[in-house]
């Protein structure tokens, strides 16, 4: 079994699990964005999410000759492990329901104001649970004001979201004034100003002609963002949104902890003799309860669909390969991600680890690189998302600075 032990290879783990774990919810939001339904989606990423802890398990959790004190991850297979196990997969299921939650919140507050708020909270409420459970050999003194600027960027990415919701009804409602006559030809204005019929949205812009491909921040690139996507948004409370985007940071603000309690049984509920749980042999664990909720629930979601979604089949799910490579390749991304924050924290303290919570950085990124969010927004919202992110990364670089060693 390899494991990682100096500070320097446990930040390298992170760093590049930052990466990973910025980079998938992009890849899932581009194809909800092209209307594949995001029950499909998730079914192929937990597929190959499932897929990425079972090559971690069988590499480095093999790679040598396991010991008494350090066995390797078959030989924990057949051990009387069973509490930490069942932390391991308590972890799994709170982190299956969190992704699961922020698939549907990419579409109402965006990729970038979701991965903030969601993050935030978890080193808000994760960070603060782990430094106690890893007997604080983080330091409180810099550990603390970096989750006290992780709650500030959590109001912060509140407000970034309701200045650019009203940017966007701005620009709306211009449109639906530039097109007031179209309303005498059976189009009813909807509720946030556009106009619609009764087969849904129309692209008031352009009438019965050919859609053109609408610049980023247009109002008309709202409206054929709208007709494009698999959830639609228009008319809904932004209430809903960070309602979702608020459960989704819950959830993965008990993820580390419950795998840190499995890992290093600070309860002390193994018997006496029995090694603790290897970071592989807990993240196998933690990956398979992930795999059977999220299959359950969106087998479930094909047929009573949430949020007005269609109605779909597993059949149809066999046969839809649009997009399905995009979808693997996210399972692979998060898995890999995941695996690397927690052996990154099992070398420097799981509290330190929660510092890859900086993946809105890189999720903001592709936000505005490939879905042109906050183009043509106020100076309000532009002030915000600089203050939001230059808050984030001060308070990354503050929980960097508190990783301990692990002895």
């Amino acid at each position: 079994m390899y494991l990682v032990e100096s500070k320097g290879g446990a930040i390298a783990c992170m760093l590049l699990a930052l990466f990973f774990l910025g980079t998938w919810p992009a890849v899932l939001t581009r194809l909800e964005r092209r209307g594949r339904l995001p029950q499909h989606t998730y079914l192929d990423y937990t597929i190959t999410n499932l897929l990425a802890a079972v090559i971690i398990a069988f590499t480095f959790g093999q790679i040598h000759k396991g010991t008494h004190e350090a066995p390797n991850f078959l030989e924990q297979l057949s051990q009387d492990n069973f509490p930490s196990v069942g932390f391991a997969m308590i972890g799994g299921i709170v982190l299956s329901l969190g992704n699961l939650a922020t698939q549907y919140a990419w579409a109402f507050v965006g990729l970038s104001v979701t991965e903030v708020v969601t993050s935030s909270i978890t080193v808000v409420i994760g960070t603060t649970v782990n430094y106690f459970l890893d007997g604080k050999i983080n330091k409180a003194e810099i550990l603390f004001p970096g989750v006290g600027c992780f709650l500030i960027a959590v109001c912060l990415g509140s407000a970034v979201h309701a200045s650019n919701a009203a940017d966007n009804r701005a620009k709306l409602n211009a449109l639906s004034k530039m097109n007031e006559v179209e309303a005498g030809n059976g189009l009813v204005p909807s509720l946030n100003g556009a106009y619609v019929n009764e087969g849904g949205l129309k692209d008031v812009e352009r009438g019965s002609r050919p859609e053109e491909k609408a610049k980023p921040g247009t109002a008309d690139f709202l409206v054929q963002l709208e007709n494009r996507r698999s959830i639609k948004v228009f008319g809904k409370s932004t209430v809903i949104g960070l309602g979702i985007t608020f459960f989704a940071g819950f959830c993965f603000s008990l993820f580390t902890p419950a795998f840190n309690l499995a890992t290093n049984d600070q309860w002390h509920t193994l018997k006496k003799g029995v090694p603790h749980l290897s970071v592989y042999t807990a993240f196998f664990y933690f990956s398979l309860s992930c795999f059977f909720v999220a299959l359950v629930l969106n087998i479930s979601f094909l047929y009573r669909p949430v949020l007005n979604l269609p109605k779909t089949t597993f059949k149809a799910y066999i046969n839809d390969w649009n997009g399905r490579g995009w979808a693997l390749l996210a399972g692979l991304l998060c898995g890999f991600g995941n695996g690397l924050q927690f052996m990154g924290g099992q070398a420097a303290g799981y509290a330190a680890a929660d510092s890859v919570q900086a993946l809105p950085l890189v999720s903001t990124f592709w936000g505005i690189l490939l879905f042109g969010e906050y183009r043509k927004s106020s100076k309000r919202t532009y002030i915000l998302l600089i203050g939001m992110l230059s808050m984030f990364i001060v308070a990354v670089g503050v929980l960097m600075a508190s990783a301990g060693h692990r002895k």
